[in-house]
């Protein structure tokens, strides 16, 4: 939901519109779905539920408007896991997360951005018992955006975690293709 900026426009006016200060909040949750036997140390579901609350900004700035900075800050709180290998109970501390993107355009078909976000804490205690693996994960990369047509489009994402304490140690590469 936007706060602050991104007014509704019809076509004529979407077309003369110049990007302003952008404030947006977001609610997102997971239900614990998929497949959770509390038998087995791994799992495909989790048998907890997660919500994710953020907020997000956007500034456009420059000569012509056009580089973009984006800022996000979020975090996850999860409920406990009562049934943890079959009978502990599993708590975790929010995993806090900062986000950021500085983009350029180029025109309107072509625009590039680096991009980084830092996880941290998300530790957790069974029964009790603290486990000591609190979480950092600095990730950074990069993306590319090209439209081929005014209905179809490429992504190009590149990222690669430089810090990576108690979660994975990412390397990433995606290439997409958008219709619309």
């Amino acid at each position: 939901m936007l706060v602050m900026g991104g007014p509704a426009l019809n076509v004529a006016e979407f077309e003369k519109f110049k990007p302003t200060t952008t404030i947006g909040v977001s609610f997102a949750f997971t239900a614990p779905t998929g497949v959770y036997n509390s038998e087995k140390i791994l799992n495909l579901g989790s048998d907890r539920w997660s919500f994710k609350p953020e907020i997000a900004l956007s500034q456009p700035f420059g000569r012509g408007q056009k580089w973009q900075l984006d800022a996000y800050a979020n975090a996850y709180f999860y409920t406990d896991n009562t049934a943890y290998r079959g009978r502990e109970i599993l708590r975790q501390q929010p995993l806090t997360g900062l986000e950021g993107h500085i983009s350029y355009s180029f025109n309107d078909s072509l625009w590039i951005s680096s991009d980084t976000r830092y996880s941290f804490r998300g530790a957790t205690v069974v029964d009790g018992v603290d486990q000591d693996n609190g979480q950092q994960n600095l990730i950074v990369g990069s993306e590319m955006k090209m439209s081929i047509h005014s209905r179809h489009s490429l992504l190009l994402e590149i990222a690669k975690a430089v810090v990576h304490h108690n979660s994975p140690g990412v390397v990433g590469l995606a290439v997409k293709y958008d219709y619309t």
